[in-house]
């Protein structure tokens, strides 16, 4: 491929990013071969944890609210203690934060649609 073609590629996915809500700060992103990801490391999480639940789900594995609310209370906390100053966070602790909070999402989501369906059939 040309390296026309994929900066064409990599701006595109950039503005996508963007568009989606990211700040895409470079040094809270994760780089491939020199190329930024389109979102940082948090929202690459995020994406990667709504992934693997929709995939867990269609498996049959169902986790419960308290342990959503777990996962996103973990998140928080990580950019909370961030935010304050307190501690300074990480890629791969951001990461690690964002897949649990993905997989809280989309499980919470799920069942919220799971049980409009149900009471409105």
């Amino acid at each position: 491929m040309k390296k026309r073609t994929k900066i064409k590629i990599w701006a595109f996915l950039m503005r996508l990013g963007n568009r989606s809500g990211c700040h895409q700060l470079e040094e809270r992103s994760f780089f491939y071969k020199g190329w930024q990801f389109p979102v940082c490391a948090r929202c690459t999480g995020i994406l990667v944890g709504q992934i693997v639940y929709v995939l867990l789900y269609i498996l049959g594995s169902r986790i419960n609210i308290f342990v959503s609310t777990s996962f996103l209370a973990i998140m928080f906390l990580d950019w909370f203690l961030q935010y304050k100053n307190i501690k300074k966070s990480n890629n791969i602790r951001r990461l690690v934060t964002g897949i649990l909070a993905g997989i809280a999402q989309i499980s919470i989501m799920l069942e919220l649609i799971i049980f409009s369906i149900q009471r409105w059939l």
